[in-house]
């Protein structure tokens, strides 16, 4: 692993580590606050540090990802700070932030576990079913946190 490739893990695992503990702590990522702001910063820089790897030749899926999520992660500070989605910016914000944190698990377990254990990684390859369907998973429970989120939303005098 490159230099670059190490510092973007570990920048990836702050990221990662952040966005849980907002999660749980608060049930949302909001720069309102030092964790959400560390989860946000974190994620700009795994992007950023994530365009100068190209361990698989060049240009590619893993760099589509992080414009994606650099995308997302602006529509989410403009819902947030801006209020640029009216009476749904929280709601926008809220769930852009959840949905960038899903995108962390793409990479981070695909590379993970196609490298390791040494020399017999759980998955042979990233084309593997079994990869496809642990990331499936990790969607779907992404999708419940998601849809618990909305409905927290729409109680009344509840904010999350």
């Amino acid at each position: 692993m490159s230099t670059l490739g190490i510092i973007h893990t570990v920048i990836g695992v702050i990221a990662v580590i952040a966005g849980i503990i907002a999660l749980v702590r608060q049930f949302r990522i909001t720069s309102k606050n030092g964790v959400g702001q560390v989860y946000i910063h974190s994620t700009v820089l795994t992007c950023l540090t994530g365009f100068g790897i190209y361990n698989l030749g060049g240009f590619g899926v893993p760099h589509v990802l992080g414009i994606i999520t650099l995308l997302v992660l602006g529509a989410a500070w403009l819902a947030e700070t801006k209020k640029t989605f009216g009476g749904k910016s929280a709601l926008v914000e809220t769930l852009c932030y959840t949905t960038t944190l899903f995108f962390h698990f793409i990479p981070g377990i695909t590379e993970t576990f196609t490298r390791f254990p040494l020399g017999a990684p759980v998955f042979a390859s990233r084309e593997s079913p079994a990869l496809a369907g642990t990331i499936g998973v990790i969607f779907v429970i992404f999708l419940v946190i998601m849809v618990k989120q909305v409905k927290a939303l729409k109680e009344p005098r509840r904010s999350l």
